[in-house]
């Protein structure tokens, strides 16, 4: 398989191997595209839940990423877990150096099993500063609900809590459904212009660890080989709910999907 794009990912460490960093770079080189790091924190954790994170300097982070683009300059950008708000001021400085396009923000609060992942502080800073820099928001709704300081039950809360977003600065939001109690998934894509409900079938099962990172890694995928956003996110939702379907059924908690499929990326294709 030829790659296709350079992508640079920013992302907390998981040792599990089913979210996190782990998770984006299966799903990036699945879908056919070269992944390279910065690893913002490092977490001991397996399919149970987490038992501790140890958080990298913000320099050695910039670092990684200055150093790394300035030999192979990437194409798309994938953030991830950011726990401080040293960490944001840091990534949105090299961003900047490094002339960065097509981001996509993950912002990555709490693990599967409610372990909260970044502070206070750095939730300001991500809503203030960080939301407008990229290119595509993709919150689950707890997510969303922090970010919005909303309670989100129903399709519509999910509108205007995306709306909102764009008001905060945010170009363009994906908003995934999954814990919204209806018998179809339903994710909502949003910007100035247009609302999108991307509407699939519910897949029961407990083995969804990573799903967040999966998604918006395979959108970064998508998005880097030239597709427009919407498409993007409609193609990682496919793959995502391949995933699932095809879980691999490991561990005693929630478990890992299966990133090693792939739906074949045509470099040209809109």
């Amino acid at each position: 398989m030829k790659i296709k794009s350079k992508i640079l990912i920013i992302a907390g460490s998981d040792s599990s191997g089913g979210a996190g960093i782990q998770a984006d770079i299966k799903t990036v080189t699945s879908l056919g595209s070269y992944a390279m790091t910065a690893i913002t924190a490092i977490t001991i954790q397996n399919t149970t839940g987490v038992k501790s994170i140890i958080p990298l300097n913000s320099k050695e982070i910039s670092n990684q990423i200055e150093f790394t683009a300035g030999d192979i300059k990437p194409d798309a950008i994938k953030i991830g877990m950011l726990h401080s708000k040293d960490v944001i001021n840091s990534v949105i400085k090299s961003l900047i150096k490094i002339k960065a396009k097509k981001i996509i923000l993950d912002p990555v609060m709490m693990a599967k099993g409610g372990k909260k992942l970044i502070n206070d502080p750095a939730i300001k800073i991500l809503k203030n500063k960080l939301l407008s820099k990229a290119d595509l928001v993709t919150p689950n709704i707890p997510e969303a609900e922090v970010l919005t300081n909303s309670k989100i039950s129903t399709i519509q809360d999910v509108i205007s809590a995306g709306k909102y977003l764009i008001e905060l600065g945010a170009k363009n939001v994906l908003i995934k459904g999954g814990h919204l109690n209806y018998k179809n998934i339903q994710d909502v894509f949003i910007n100035k212009k247009e609302i999108i409900i991307f509407k699939n079938k519910k897949i029961n099962t407990k083995n969804s660890h990573g799903t967040g990172c999966t998604l918006s890694s395979a959108i970064t995928a998508y998005f880097s080989c030239g597709k427009t956003l919407k498409k993007s996110c409609e193609m990682a939702i496919k793959y995502v709910n391949h995933s699932l379907r095809t879980q691999p059924n490991l561990g005693k908690g929630h478990g890992p999907v299966n990133h090693l499929n792939s739906i074949q990326i045509k470099k040209n294709f809109r």
